[in-house]
């Protein structure tokens, strides 16, 4: 059974994807917090142009070499565009499917019931320190 899947986009203004991410994703994965399914790297020059790094392609950023994904492809090319169209000229960003481990046996449960997830969504981390602040 797989668990809730999500994609993730990371967003790098200075155009230069942080060598602090892949050790983090990394770790992620091998505690099986999550699965990668997919990831791709979006940089766009100060022309506009967009240039695409796939997952097996990264070798360029060799902190990544340390991350186990399990398969590749599933991030389409109208994906791609959407996030590349959104991104500022001089900027970078990631594009990560993953599959959340972690919630796993609640799918189960869910699917078990007969219920099932009706919606879910990220709240920003600056309002959800805002507001546990406030608490």
């Amino acid at each position: 059974m797989t668990g809730p899947v999500e994609y993730l986009v990371v967003g790098f203004p200075d155009g230069a994807i942080s060598d602090d991410l892949a050790p983090e994703l990394a770790k992620l994965v091998d505690n099986e917090i999550i699965r990668l399914l997919d990831l791709v790297v979006l940089t766009k020059d100060t022309s506009g142009d967009v240039a695409v790094t796939e997952f097996d392609e990264l070798d360029q950023f060799a902190s990544f070499a340390e991350v186990d994904a399990e398969v590749g492809g599933l991030i389409s090319a109208e994906d791609i565009d959407f996030v590349g169209d959104d991104l500022d000229p001089g900027s970078a960003a990631a594009v990560l499917l993953v599959e959340d481990l972690w919630a796993a046996s609640l799918a189960d449960a869910l699917d078990r019931s007969g219920g099932f997830m009706l919606d879910g969504a990220r709240i920003p981390r600056d309002l959800a320190d805002a507001a546990i602040a406030g608490l």
